[in-house]
């Protein structure tokens, strides 16, 4: 199995590659598509996912693959050393409006771990990747989650109306909200500094988290579901049921209030 350097050098250049293909169709006419609940896709979705796919798997053969323009196989990433997680394009619909707030995200998942990950969004040149115990950098300079040990001020890489409803049994203190489209972008800006925490509600797939996770992890902060129990990747069905990620002290005071919320897992085993 190949070296977190190698692995990290790796993404890092083809989620570059994959960047400049995206801008450069991004000049051109769009072709958009509905795929329903889980909104629109476009032409750029479908040639970076076909880049990564030449690029990734060419020089990771040995290595699982799961992407959400890709039909998933379970014999293609359950077993693998390593998996690919991938979403070509996070925040396609950002994308379409011409928001810079869409991201190219790979991740590697290590058994049911995130292990590294890169993240790129092209129109703002902000590349940061990192793997579990090797660290973690944006465009080539050291990064780590804040240190903020209290909720009151804190920065809040989310939606403010999710805070602010009768799913609470405590209301929140006062908080900057820092609204981005991509979740995958969301995770990063928590992993480097630039916002102290992010919670991610409702089923969200592999593919969105992975690269994420790992970075996070890298740079000394703490992922997990809303329960605060560790994420377990590259199941059956290739999902979490949340994500709560921050630097460790405010981790543990966020889970304190995410942990009253219903866990969907429940709900799917009812007859």
């Amino acid at each position: 199995m190949q070296s977190a350097a190698s692995d990290l050098a790796l993404l890092e250049a083809v989620t570059r590659e994959a960047g400049m293909l995206a801008r450069a169709l991004q000049m051109k006419p769009l072709e958009v598509h509905s795929k329903g609940e889980l909104g629109p896709v476009t032409n750029i979705d479908y040639a970076v996912d076909a880049l990564l796919a030449e690029r990734l798997l060419s020089a990771r053969p040995d290595y699982g693959w799961l992407s959400e323009e890709t039909p998933d196989d379970v014999d293609r990433r359950i077993g693998k050393p390593r998996t690919f997680m991938l979403d070509p394009i996070d925040g396609t619909a950002a994308l379409v409006s011409k928001t810079p707030q869409w991201t190219i995200s790979v991740g590697l998942v290590e058994g049911d771990q995130a292990f590294a990950g890169a993240i790129y969004n092209p129109m703002t040149d902000e590349m940061f990747v990192g793997a579990v115990g090797h660290g973690a950098s944006l465009n080539g300079k050291p990064i780590q989650t804040t240190e903020r040990g209290k909720l009151e001020g804190a920065r809040m890489i989310g939606q403010a109306r999710r805070f602010g409803n009768r799913r609470w049994e405590n209301q929140w203190p006062k908080m900057e909200f820092i609204e981005r489209q991509s979740i995958a972008y969301r995770m990063a800006l928590v992993a480097s500094g630039h916002g102290d925490a992010t919670i991610l509600f409702g089923w969200k797939h592999d593919w969105d988290i992975a690269a994420g996770a790992a970075i996070i992890q890298a740079a000394g902060g703490v992922v997990s579901d809303p329960w605060g129990f560790a994420l377990e990747l590259n199941q059956p069905v290739p999902r979490a049921p949340g994500v709560v990620a921050a630097g460790a002290d405010l981790h543990a005071l966020l889970i304190e209030r995410t942990a009253v919320l219903p866990d969907p897992r429940d709900q799917d085993q009812k007859p």
